[in-house]
């Protein structure tokens, strides 16, 4: 399907076409209308202008007028974060990076990062590096390649090390059991230290790796043939924020930020998998 010309917007905040084609089945069914009146926004209208959102962070009322009323989207925003659409979207990206490419689940890292959220309600809490302004923290989980396979969200004053549990549970996919022969290492920095940490790794069967400041340094130096892995969930991090919806959370609900970061995740997972640039 050919990507429409007239949006006027820059280009490079189109929706990709591939990205499109993959969309489009997973959209839930419009709901009836009650009464006659004005036509439904066309789905991929309402989906580019959420990705202009996602990519600009513009306020929703500064939303180019050529890409839809701002309510009108805000609207199906809403109803396809309700209906699941954008994590549905997130694990067709997975499953089809693993289908060209393979997840490599052998070497798994997380880590936390923490952004402003001067209007979020729930899910928020002082920011110890933000003088104590509201903030939310993201705890991503990739994969060795980076790509996003966990993300849970919370306050910005809640500990990495207590957000283990949660962005293990988030999941999208079926994650392979680990085993003798095929086992899952899972890289993390020194703020994870603890045995609460360890327990809930060896419950899911991780082989756990928790490196302090300057330790992965010391080892590629040491030990012969060292691979540093822990890096690649610092670059997801810095991918998603290419969303710049996610640097600052303006949504109030926590779910509406939850769906910005999704489909993120899920352009991520496409991109890797080779379907645009």
């Amino acid at each position: 399907m050919n990507q429409p010309t007239d949006w006027g917007i820059d280009p490079k905040y189109y929706l990709p076409d591939a990205l499109w084609e993959r969309a489009m089945p997973l959209l839930p069914a419009p709901k009836p209308k009650k009464k006659a009146g004005r036509p439904r926004m066309d789905d991929r209208q309402a989906l580019t202008a959420i990705f202009y959102l996602a990519r600009t962070s513009c306020q929703w009322n500064a939303l180019p007028r050529s890409l839809g009323a701002d309510s009108t989207v805000h609207d199906r925003f809403e109803e396809w974060v309700a209906d699941g659409f954008f994590q549905r979207l997130w694990v067709a990206g997975l499953l089809e990076y693993d289908a060209r490419c393979g997840l490599e689940w052998e070497w798994q890292a997380m880590d936390g990062v923490m952004t402003k959220a001067p209007l979020g309600q729930a899910q928020t809490g002082p920011n110890p590096t933000d003088r104590g302004k509201g903030g939310t923290k993201r705890s991503v989980l990739t994969e060795g390649h980076g790509l996003p396979i966990g993300v849970a969200v919370d306050g910005a004053n809640r500990h990495d090390s207590k957000l283990v549990q949660a962005t293990l549970e988030s999941i999208p996919i079926e994650r392979p059991q680990p085993s003798a022969e095929q086992e899952q290492h899972l890289c993390l920095d020194a703020a994870y230290v603890g045995q609460a940490v360890e327990e809930t790794l060896a419950q899911w069967g991780y082989t756990a790796h928790i490196r302090g400041r300057g330790e992965e340094k010391e080892a590629r130096q040491q030990i012969p043939g060292y691979r540093a892995r822990r890096w690649v969930v610092e670059r997801t991090h810095s991918w998603m924020n290419r969303f710049r919806r996610l640097l600052i959370r303006w949504e109030k609900k926590p779910a509406h930020y939850v769906g910005f970061v999704h489909f993120a995740c899920a352009f991520i997972c496409f991109r890797a998998a080779g379907l645009f640039g």
